[in-house]
């Protein structure tokens, strides 16, 4: 089984998204740079931040989101972002109607369900869990192994929060790396066991 690492570009205060789901700057630093990080061009960032993020995404094989992001995406258009074979998403609704079947998309009940659903498909590749609320939820059922963040120099005041509305106290250990690149601080922390 791979590794479940919780993930999402985040700014200072711990804000995924302003209070209108929009993102702000969070992702600027994803044009900040001239190393393209994939095949269409449009996403460039520093060596540093290339050399950090290509490995990361090349390493997933699943991507679990809730189902706000999906509709906020428009489903990617039915392919998964960043090559990544397959994504999970947790709802309590079907799938959209009209929606292409054989997209590699799943739509599960829960987020025991939709681990479960993402270990089948991921094997030994890693799972990546977007943050939020769903990952927030996975945190707090013991279902994540790291939480990787890409730190942004803005500060938000209110909006969605990274951990979503986790209630309890977790602790992480160490960031085992923290590596600066342009306008953004990426940083990784295995979950205390």
């Amino acid at each position: 089984m791979g590794k479940v690492v919780m993930y999402s570009s985040v700014s200072v205060d711990g804000f995924v998204a302003d209070d209108n789901d929009q993102p702000g700057p969070l992702f600027d630093w994803l044009s900040s740079g001239d190393v393209p990080l994939d095949e269409s061009g449009e996403l460039k960032v520093s060596q540093t931040s290339y050399d950090y993020t290509r490995p990361y995404w090349d390493q997933i094989g699943v991507t679990i989101v809730g189902r706000h992001v999906f509709d906020l995406t428009d489903g990617w258009d039915g392919k998964p972002p960043s090559g990544i074979d397959h994504v999970v998403v947790v709802t309590h609704r079907p799938q959209p109607e009209g929606w292409d079947s054989e997209a590699p998309f799943h739509f599960v009940d829960g987020v025991e369900a939709a681990m479960a659903k993402a270990q089948e498909l991921a094997g030994d590749r890693m799972i990546e869990v977007a943050a939020g609320d769903v990952g927030g939820q996975m945190l707090a059922a013991g279902l994540i192994d790291e939480v990787r963040m890409d730190v942004v120099p803005v500060v938000f005041g209110s909006g969605k929060r990274y951990f979503g509305s986790v209630h309890a106290q977790h602790l992480l250990e160490d960031p085992d790396v923290v590596i600066q690149g342009n306008r953004v601080l990426h940083l990784r922390y295995q979950v205390r066991r």
